[in-house]
């Protein structure tokens, strides 16, 4: 058997010695390590706590993100995202193509620069009873 008929054949990355030693073709682009994106940084200085089910909503001040020049493209990507519907960090980092943590150090420069806010959903202890609703409920069609 050839090489060249290994390399068509065989799954994953070529054997030593046979074709191209690149991991990334040609339509991948430039290749940026996450940590460059954070500046090396895997927190924000934010004091909130940006879990995956926290939803991120644009600031009115934030109507034209392009503007500021101090912003990076990903940061400029995040807030027109969230300009057509607030979405969580987990939605963000899924349709951004990025590590959860990259997201929320950028999500957390953004509330740092108050361009977004982050509003956390109701905890399920907060939640109103189940059982309480269902008789609230049956009271209504009662009257």
């Amino acid at each position: 058997m050839s090489a060249d008929s290994v390399r068509d054949t065989a799954p994953g990355p070529p054997p030593a010695g046979v074709g191209p030693s690149r991991w990334y073709d040609a339509e991948a682009g430039p290749v940026v390590r996450p940590y460059a994106m954070t500046r090396g940084r895997t927190s924000s200085a934010s004091r909130h706590r940006l879990d995956l089910i926290a939803i991120v909503v644009p600031e009115p001040a934030a109507d034209d993100p392009g503007r500021d020049q101090t912003l990076s493209p990903e940061h400029v990507e995040i807030v027109e995202l969230c300009s057509d519907m607030p979405q969580s960090i987990a939605e963000l980092a899924s349709g951004l193509d990025l590590p959860v943590g990259v997201v929320r150090v950028l999500v957390g420069d953004l509330v740092e620069d108050e361009l977004v806010h982050v509003t956390r959903p109701v905890p399920p202890a907060e939640l109103p009873d189940e059982s309480l609703l269902r008789e609230v409920i049956n009271g209504l069609r009662a009257l």
